[in-house]
């Protein structure tokens, strides 16, 4: 009885989801979140209920350094396309807190004019650890939206470690921001981050940054010039705009647009949706083994004593994972 009440619960929160709820699409997202084995089988069951209801948001990854201006940026961004018409669904990955794994949550303060606009969601989620700090649940999340009629998801990364590929790995652009500055700050440039990225914009090109903004962004073309693209449809613009201005923030989003025209000419579009989806189920698969090693408590007192075999240099790291894979089976 229980049971099925709780599925009646699943039913009524993906219709109240489906009619463009902002309660509900929080409730959900919670839900996805929850560490807890029934929210996560219930969860589950609503991802899959609904399934039919996604996929037709343009999906945009927003990276760059620390103190690039991401976050303003994509208040710029998703201010201007509700102005044309858009709703938009911002996912920004917070780093977590040391001492509590809670998310810090100081991205809704940099985007004023998004958090009180009606047609745009935010969601800070805790990075809890996960790698490169893009947080686990986050193409869930992503689903979500969608379903609840955001046709515009932004996500945020917090521009560290393996984030850019992860992000790169749920989205359809991948929109890499960069600071004025060449000479000693372009060889610093990270090979794999332009390698990934769909476009390079080049933010605060506005005042006495101007003319520095616009010899950085020639830079970074002659250094795309000696790169492979990503693929061989879209070679990969640089542009420089300002924030804080807002000059430059439609020219961003009209390449967004031509990149997805071309990729669906191609057919590469939905070959890498396809792709996504795959890596997304073996993403999950990981998580779900890792979490039986560390819930189940005779799994995790099992590989205790491995840890410590190990540890001691009685047991040859080889051995023990071949263990600890037995103790999954």
């Amino acid at each position: 009885m229980i049971q099925k009440k709780a599925v009646l619960d699943i039913k009524s929160l993906a219709r109240d989801l489906r009619a463009g709820h902002r309660a509900a699409l929080a409730r959900a997202i919670t839900l996805v979140e929850s560490r807890r084995g029934d929210h996560q089988a219930a969860a589950r069951e609503l991802v899959q209920m609904l399934l039919p209801d996604t996929g037709k948001a343009i999906r945009v990854g927003v990276t760059g350094s620390p103190g690039v201006g991401k976050s303003t940026t994509i208040d710029a961004l998703g201010t201007y396309l509700i102005e044309e018409g858009h709703k938009v669904a911002v996912l920004a990955v917070d780093p977590s807190s040391a001492r509590s794994g809670g998310s810090i949550l100081g991205d809704k303060t940099r985007m004023a004019r998004l958090a009180a606009a009606d047609r745009a969601y935010i969601r800070p989620s805790p990075s809890s650890g996960t790698l490169g700090g893009v947080a686990a649940k986050t193409r869930e999340a992503m689903l979500l939206c969608e379903a609840a009629g955001f046709d515009v998801v932004l996500v945020e990364t917090v521009g560290i470690g393996q984030s850019e590929t992860a992000v790169c790995d749920m989205t359809d652009f991948f929109l890499a921001l960069m600071l004025p500055g060449g000479g000693d700050e372009l060889q610093g440039i990270k090979k794999g981050l332009v390698e990934l990225a769909d476009m390079i914009a080049i933010n605060k090109a506005d005042g006495d940054n101007l003319k520095r903004a616009k010899i950085t962004a020639a830079d970074y073309r002659g250094a795309l010039h000696i790169l492979s693209p990503r693929s061989e449809h879209w070679h990969p613009p640089v542009e420089t705009y300002s924030a804080l201005t807002g000059n430059g923030i439609a020219k961003i989003w009209q390449k967004i647009l031509d990149h997805r025209k071309a990729m669906t000419a191609s057919g590469e579009f939905a070959t890498r949706r396809r792709e996504q989806q795959v890596k997304w189920m073996w993403s999950m698969l990981e998580n779900r083994m890792l979490s039986r090693l560390r819930t189940e408590a005779s799994v995790r007192a099992r590989v205790k004593k491995i840890e410590a075999e190990v540890a001691d240099g009685h047991l040859t790291p080889s051995l023990a994972a071949e263990e600890i894979m037995e103790l999954l089976q």
